[in-house]
């Protein structure tokens, strides 16, 4: 396997670069690959985390050193997203994951059309925090386990929802993601074990690369458009994973 390394790479490239630059689809875009290659769902998700810990590293220290990151925001997501991707991974390993992909798909496919209508719309003028912060990262971090991936649709896609900046929503659920992928890494190594390491670093590999890149790309952008990309990539994954889980 280790000659596929430069495939796993460009994945690695490819997701790193529409995670970092919207603030989700790393692991979608990564897992729905590997599961494509024959890999079963639960080590999918393994390789695809264990790859994230590395790359949310760097992709959430690009979105700090550019002023992406609100650190309250932060502190509100990054626990209890880590202890929902530890119960989501711990159940992985004993049920089929795949039962709940049409129902968050499902979810996702709604908010994509919401985000699509307010990127037409006035932005909002958020005075106050978002509300319900930890109840979004616990349930985003059990998702993001499970699926393989998750976390920036949901929760990127919540807080914008609700009126948050999109490069702060962006940022800050980057740097989130890194403690929440660690927990997850973590607990998968306690219960099947790391395995495949050629996915592992061909992932870190690109995902390191287009960090710093993505992280640019998210500064420059007007908000609008950003909340349009978001929309668009939401509603063509969405629409992807519920055909695939009916045929």
């Amino acid at each position: 396997m280790w000659e596929d390394i430069l495939l796993y790479v460009a994945v690695g490239f490819v997701a790193q670069m529409i995670d970092g630059a919207i603030g989700m689809a790393y692991g979608v875009t990564s897992s729905s690959v590997l599961l494509s290659l024959g890999i079963p769902p639960a080590t999918a998700s393994a390789c695809v985390h264990a790859a994230e810990t590395f790359t949310t590293a760097a992709s959430g220290a690009s979105h700090w050193k550019l002023g992406n990151v609100d650190f309250k925001l932060v502190r509100r997501l990054a626990i209890p997203g880590a202890i929902g991707g530890a119960v989501g991974a711990y159940a992985l390993s004993n049920i089929n994951g795949d039962v709940i992909k049409p129902i968050v798909a499902g979810y996702l496919l709604l908010m994509g059309i919401y985000i699509l209508f307010k990127a037409v719309r006035p932005l909002p003028t958020q005075k106050d925090p978002p509300e319900r912060v930890a109840a979004l990262g616990l349930v985003g971090g059990f998702l993001d386990s499970i699926g393989g991936g998750g976390w920036g649709p949901i929760v990127t896609t919540s807080l914008i929802g609700q009126g948050t900046t999109p490069r702060y929503a962006i940022g800050s659920v980057s740097l989130s993601e890194f403690f929440v992928t660690l927990t997850i890494s973590a607990t998968f190594m306690l219960t099947i074990g790391l395995d495949l390491f050629p996915i592992i670093v061909g992932l870190v590999i690109g995902g390191v690369i287009a960090a710093p890149l993505a992280a640019m790309t998210t500064k420059h952008l007007p908000d609008k458009v950003l909340m349009a990309m978001v929309g668009v990539v939401i509603v063509v994954l969405s629409l992807r994973t519920i055909i695939h889980s009916l045929a």
